[in-house]
């Protein structure tokens, strides 16, 4: 973290706190255009996205360079707002990786950052502000602050309101949200009616069988696993896995496939991806391993769904360039197969899949 150092604040000119705007008594001191209350909300911000975005804050809070020309000016001013963009993309990623492995505290900065970035690009009352505040409502929720996540998804429902263009995605997602909201809450009829709606503007926007529907599925089954309606629970959690198996095996045929000619025709490594952000796939490493955990609850009477999200975890780790935790995945498979005395073919299949990480990893970097 880099050093902040105390302000002499010129007399008539009020600077906020990054993090909650109240007045500003520090400043960054590496890219010196940031503000901060105290020590705690630099060391905050700093840990959350202060750090990855400090000096493209620079050139955005800081006054433009003359121009010689109207053309210039407008040259400039464009390349301001991509780089204004882009920042919000990045904090929005950032935001949505941290709830997703449940580091809310983390989320807030990064959420607040792009929320800000939205407001100077597109207008105070964009719709495109929804995204972020519904952002900064999920965190708030992870942190038991219900209060401020109902401020934060009324004002994402007013502005949803206003708008008369408002996407399925972004119903979707405030729906999601609704239903999270009614779920703290313990309104189960009510956090059903919202899950529905998500899965459906989901749907809408995406196709029913899209991993961005699956979150939806997933939540409205993990409403009823705690109400122990398990015959609706296992069907849903089924479902997303389907989603989700058939989305990597996908990336992972084909990448497959590309590898294996790569290194034939060139000796080189070929590097696969899932094809997600970082959010994304956050977001399956904990669906994934939410199902999972449930699973193996039941694994005597169930083996073959236990093993079937084992391989899905395997091929979201193999497809992520993670080998350890890709072969862990494949080690517990194979092991559940073996203890239940499942088939033969079975238990090859799952050795295939521990001899491609090993043929993977024998294969030289080049």
């Amino acid at each position: 973290m880099n050093v902040i150092y105390p302000l002499a604040v010129p007399k008539g000119r009020r600077l906020c706190c990054e993090v909650c705007e109240a007045p500003a008594e520090r400043v960054c001191g590496a890219c010196t255009v940031t503000y901060y209350c105290g020590v705690a909300h630099q060391r905050a911000d700093w840990g959350s996205i202060h750090e990855k975005i400090c000096q493209l804050l620079i050139p955005l809070r800081t006054s433009m360079p003359f121009c010689n020309s109207e053309e210039e000016r407008q040259h400039g001013l464009q390349q301001l707002q991509q780089r204004q963009k882009h920042l919000i993309e990045l904090c929005y990623t950032v935001a949505q990786k941290y709830i997703f492995e449940g580091k809310h505290e983390d989320a807030v900065p990064a959420a607040l950052h792009s929320l800000r970035f939205r407001m100077n690009v597109h207008g105070l009352s964009s719709v495109e502000l929804v995204p972020a505040y519904l952002l900064l409502a999920e965190a708030s929720l992870g942190l038991g602050r219900v209060v401020q996540a109902e401020e934060y998804l009324s004002q994402a429902q007013w502005t949803v309101l206003k708008s008369t263009e408002c996407s399925y995605a972004i119903h979707s997602l405030l729906h999601r949200n609704l239903g999270l909201l009614y779920m703290a809450k313990e309104n189960y009829e009510e956090a059903r009616y919202h899950l529905a709606n998500d899965i459906y503007f989901a749907s809408c926007a995406f196709g029913t069988e899209h991993i961005r529907a699956s979150g939806g599925y997933f939540h409205l089954a993990n409403i009823f696993n705690g109400l122990k309606k398990l015959d609706l629970a296992d069907t849903l959690y089924t479902k997303v896995s389907e989603i989700w198996n058939k989305y990597l095996n996908d990336r992972y045929q084909v990448l497959s496939q590309a590898r294996i000619q790569q290194i034939d025709l060139l000796g080189k490594r070929f590097e696969t991806d899932t094809g997600l952000d970082e959010a994304q796939e956050a977001e399956a490493i904990q669906i994934l391993t939410s199902i999972l955990n449930i699973r193996e609850t039941t694994s005597n009477k169930a083996p073959q769904k236990t093993i079937f999200v084992l391989k899905i975890l395997f091929m979201l780790y193999f497809l992520m360039m993670n080998s350890s935790k890709a072969e862990e995945y494949a080690l517990r498979a194979l092991h559940l197969a073996k203890i239940q005395e499942l088939s033969a073919q079975e238990q090859n299949t799952i050795q295939d899949l521990l001899n491609l990480i090993s043929v993977e990893e024998a294969q030289p970097i080049t």
